[in-house]
């Protein structure tokens, strides 16, 4: 069904092309996914000479339609949301012209909205391609010239975890077309962020993936751990050693360490696969690898400087500078929420381990916006078996708790996220949730919290017990 998707794509695309649009709103999903779409749209938009509104949402509700409403714009555009809200915004945005490009699993209801979602043409919008990918084709419809954003599309489903495994569906073909325009590049080498970046010992303090104790969060016991494999972390003129300065036996020597020194796990998966580069920008920059890029746009995210993100983009200089300096904050978050992981994991009231599902109830640990971080860094881990679920709670500055949850390892057949918070959320009597089959989240009030521990933890237990049954 990809053709046919494409072909409903193209068709509106070409419409799109016909109308005049004074101003288009734009209203974006917080995420890298969704700065990766709303960017695309915006240079899209530019190059038309048409003028536009662009703000970032982490949901949509009532008071938010009923806000654009009021608004006196004819042509609205929702990225990377609005399919589990169609009839909502339809009903609410009467007589506008509305166009929905999101991945997300979309409500049954009918509409005679521009709908674009990979759900509805039998393609999966967990792995075959993201919001990002979507625009980048209505934008490469409208302009052959939008071809070169592919790059951009690309980091998209980076953001939204569509590599695991490698890509497949549209995101393959977006790779492929990202490639051809000599704007990204796919090599085999060493996955770790800030390799490009940063010294070598900031690599090693910086990981959260592979989180290494003593070393993660610890810039003595980085240069420590080097000087034990023989690896001094200056050179003679002073100058501090980057990964590319290590000869193969040294690097080999590095990685088989790291493996050894990981928790729970012997695998390198990690540490050794694909990585892409965008040749174009500078060899510092840390918009050169894909994967860090994303982080960075997911950070701006985390830390709720939207614009930062859209600015870096679209090629700010300033905006980068701004990114760069909050993501050191954001990795050191990162590392603290790890620590708290690590020092609670016998804490049977902090971390709640049960048979095919883990808990973390942070509570005021940390900050809620980088919940998803922690939870996915912790999936990724390999401390838990394939297909374990790992759900996080972390209390909001209101009186909300955050969830978020994520499928440990690769991709598990028969576990739907999403569903099952609805579940929960269902039992519950309060609450929202949204999100994918692979990661989802939801919010609850504060006062909710204790039943909500005892709700997930029956529903987990009692799909741990079916599935050993069956």
């Amino acid at each position: 069904m990809i053709m046919g998707f494409l072909e409903h794509i193209q068709k509106a695309a070409e419409e799109f092309k016909k109308k005049v649009h004074t101003v288009v709103r734009i209203i974006y999903n917080a995420d890298c996914d969704g700065i990766a779409a709303a960017s695309i749209m915006i240079m899209a938009l530019r190059r038309q000479e048409t003028k536009f509104v662009a703000s970032a949402v982490k949901g949509i509700d009532d008071k938010l339609l009923d806000e654009l409403k009021q608004e006196n714009y004819s042509t609205y555009m929702f990225l990377d949301i609005g399919s589990s809200t169609v009839k909502k915004i339809d009903d609410f945005l009467k007589g506008k012209m509305i166009y929905i490009m999101d991945h997300h699993m979309p409500e049954k209801e009918k509409t005679n909205l521009n709908h674009f979602n990979p759900f509805l043409f039998e393609l999966d919008g967990t792995s075959d391609i993201s919001a990002a990918g979507i625009v980048y084709f209505f934008a490469k419809y409208i302009d052959e010239a939008n071809s070169s954003l592919a790059y951009l599309a690309f980091i998209g489903a980076i953001g939204d975890n569509h590599e695991k495994g490698g890509m497949n569906g549209l995101n393959k073909t977006i790779l492929d077309e990202a490639e051809i325009s000599g704007l990204l590049e796919a090599r085999h080498g060493v996955r770790m962020f800030g390799i490009n970046t940063k010294p070598l010992h900031k690599v090693l303090e910086y990981s959260t993936n592979p989180y290494m104790p003593g070393i993660s969060g610890n810039e003595q016991g980085a240069i420590v751990f080097l000087k034990e494999l023989g690896i001094e972390a200056k050179k003679k003129d002073d100058s501090w050693i980057s990964l590319h300065d290590l000869d193969e036996a040294k690097m080999k020597e590095l990685v088989t360490a790291i493996i050894l020194r990981r928790l729970g796990s012997d695998e390198e998966v990690s540490i050794f696969g694909q990585v892409y580069i965008l040749p174009n920008e500078d060899e510092k920059s840390p918009t050169r690898d894909a994967v860090e890029f994303s982080s960075l746009l997911n950070c701006c995210c985390r830390m709720h400087q939207y614009s930062i993100g859209i600015g870096t983009c679209l090629g700010s200089k300033p905006a980068l500078q701004k990114a760069t300096e909050l993501m050191t904050r954001y990795r050191k978050e990162i590392i603290s929420a790890l620590e708290w992981f690590y020092n609670n994991r016998s804490d049977a009231k902090k971390v709640i381990e049960g048979k095919g599902y883990v808990i973390l109830n942070l509570e005021d640990s940390i900050r809620d916006s980088i919940l998803g971080t922690l939870i996915s860094t912790v999936s990724q881990s390999n401390l838990y078996h394939n297909g374990t679920i790992i759900l996080g709670m972390a209390h909001t500055l209101g009186d909300e708790t955050r969830i978020s949850s994520r499928i440990s390892g690769f991709v598990a057949e028969g576990i739907e996220l999403d569903m099952i918070l609805v579940e929960m959320i269902k039992k519950l009597g309060a609450g929202s949730s949204g999100g994918h089959r692979m990661a989802a989240g939801a919010v609850i009030p504060q006062d909710k919290e204790e039943k909500f521990l005892e709700i997930s933890n029956q529903i987990l237990a009692k799909r741990a017990l079916e599935e050993s049954i069956a």
